[in-house]
């Protein structure tokens, strides 16, 4: 039971820190764009294009960036469930885990329809990849809990 907490704890701070980068977007993408030498040429042109439309947007479209943030955060509350009974509330791990599986047509439908470089999809796809494995693993501890 500690092994699944410790990395149920893990998994929610990862989701929700990772929804807390969103509300800042302008600011990184400014940071992106003072900071270009540090990344690689390929990455110059959506780096630049990013920090132009992001000045052409209005301030009230950012606020789907908070609704992300936010949209994370509330995500992670779901697995506090499995946190108290993670036998019970099983269930919500495999939820997760499809939700991990609905990132690679969201992003590779999506991504070429809004813009969205080919290097940067896989990056968003890496979220799913690892999130899967993570919450798998929970699954596994959880069976073994079972089990026992």
């Amino acid at each position: 039971m500690k092994i699944i907490r410790i990395h149920l704890t893990g998994f929610i701070t990862l989701l929700v820190l990772s929804g807390i980068t969103a509300f800042p977007v302008q600011m990184e993408i400014t940071f992106l764009y003072f900071h270009q030498s540090a990344f690689p040429d390929f990455m110059n042109y959506w780096i630049m294009q990013l920090f132009y439309d992001m000045n052409q947007t209005p301030q009230i479209m950012f606020y789907g960036t908070d609704w992300l943030a936010f949209a994370h955060i509330i995500i992670g509350l779901f697995f506090i469930p499995v946190y108290i009974n993670p036998l019970q509330y099983r269930a919500n791990i495999i939820i997760g885990m499809l939700a991990c599986l609905f990132i690679f047509p969201l992003a590779f439908i999506c991504g070429p329809i809004r813009g969205i470089p080919f290097f940067h999809q896989l990056i968003d796809c890496s979220f799913g990849v690892f999130g899967f494995l993570y919450l798998y693993f929970i699954l596994s501890k959880i069976k073994n809990l079972k089990a026992e």
